[in-house]
């Protein structure tokens, strides 16, 4: 074989042989049958037996619709950002398909890691998501993967305590009950910034842009939040503190992703509302939040031996068919435009608020490499706030030292 074990980071990945699958190499078989192996890696709850063994049965069934391969599927435990990271760092050592978020794809690329689509595979990619969704994985106008689910976050309440009117406007809510938000958490908090009309490199990966987080714009976002933060109906989400709210009652809303919608569906049953960001309210106008968005995908490695096989299992692990597997073996929620249209699915209030905060209520999350410059001055000031150092009287000061930091590589 091609490569020996992967050198794996230490205490991540693990890996299982596929039985009954046999073969190596790019040999033939006795009845002239190419023999092809296939490392393939994904999260552990998709390997998961209390989930099904999503990855494993969609390999299977990968490799009985193509008889004319016989596939020995080698599978290897890594997460989205573990296996981009590994593949950039080491490809001749990683799996042949993979899954990543998209904000790694400027690493794979400068890497030349990370295979792009073209012909018939691209047109199918292109038929079945949309445009919002295909730009997180276009650069340049090639596509660098099939994706399978959107990633972004949005909010989560308890029905009995807000109404569907309610929850429109976050300063209505807090007047109602207590809303827990991730204010130190850089992912969060350009929410209130981004919607009072604070841009990221144009909010189009546009590098040249630089950010512009500073301004009257900034500043009154700053001084929401300072105020946001001094309501008694408003507490700091950290170490899954909204989550033990919502079970003990002091919390009535919080703001997260699917990875936490079955925690919430246990601790709320039927009064679990879900639904796209709210508005808040600046200056006596209402204004948007906006989330984060991007999307996970399937990666074919550019130096797999293997090409023609590995962009073919890639294409189907993001298919609709495998979509809707994954959505009902592990809740992943579905981003096939044609798949959005099964009743079952479309009547989901989970896949509408998902997709809802994707198309109408976020920015594509920048993956320019300048985006790494943003994360700690925008924590920096949530801690400030958290911590009553950053106030109304310095909030202007404090404004434009953030947005200083958010354009500076911290060597300039």
């Amino acid at each position: 074989m091609r490569r020996g074990l992967a050198r794996f980071l230490t205490g991540i990945m693990t890996l299982t042989l596929v039985a009954g699958l046999t073969g190596c190499g790019g040999s033939k078989s006795a009845n002239g049958v190419e023999k092809v192996r296939l490392m393939v890696w994904s999260p552990s709850e998709d390997q998961s037996k209390d989930n099904g063994e999503w990855l494993q049965t969609m390999c299977k069934s990968f490799a009985n619709q193509h008889p004319e391969w016989d596939i020995t599927f080698v599978y290897g435990v890594a997460d989205e950002a573990t296996a981009a990271d590994q593949v950039s760092q080491d490809p001749d050592a990683s799996a042949d398909v993979f899954m990543y978020a998209n904000d790694r794809i400027t690493n794979l690329i400068d890497a030349k890691a990370i295979a792009r689509f073209g012909g018939k595979y691209k047109d199918a990619i292109e038929s079945t998501n949309s445009k919002e969704l295909l730009d997180s994985l276009r650069v340049n106008n090639d596509i660098y993967g099939v994706p399978f689910t959107t990633n972004t976050w949005y909010m989560f309440y308890n029905k009995s305590v807000f109404s569907d009117d309610d929850v429109k406007n976050l300063d209505t809510m807090l007047k109602k009950g207590t809303v827990s938000f991730p204010l130190v958490n850089s992912w969060y908090l350009p929410a209130f910034y981004l919607g009072n009309g604070c841009t990221l490199f144009g909010n189009k990966n546009d590098e040249s842009k630089g950010v512009d987080f500073g301004g009257e714009k900034a500043v009154d976002a700053t001084n929401y939040v300072i105020d946001l933060a001094a309501n008694p109906n408003f507490k700091i989400d950290a170490d899954g503190s909204a989550l033990a709210g919502l079970r003990d009652g002091s919390v009535s809303a919080m703001f997260t992703g699917s990875w936490d919608a079955n925690a919430i569906k246990e601790t709320l049953g039927d009064k679990m509302g879900v639904t796209s960001l709210p508005t808040f309210t600046v200056n006596g106008t209402q204004k948007q939040m906006l989330a984060y968005a991007g999307s996970k995908a399937i990666g074919v490695n550019s130096h797999s031996e293997h090409m023609e096989q590995a962009v073919a299992l890639a294409v189907y692990l993001g298919s609709m068919e495998s979509q809707k597997a994954h959505y009902e073996m592990r809740n992943v929620i579905p981003c096939n435009t044609e798949l959005l249209k099964d009743p079952k699915i479309s009547a989901d209030a989970l896949v509408v608020a998902q997709n809802n905060t994707f198309n109408n209520t976020s920015i594509l999350q920048p993956f320019v490499a300048a985006m790494t410059n943003c994360w700690t001055p925008v924590e920096n000031m949530g801690k400030g706030i958290r911590n009553k150092s950053v106030t109304h009287d310095n909030a202007k000061e404090q404004t434009e030292a953030m947005n200083a930091a958010m354009n500076s590589n911290g060597i300039n």
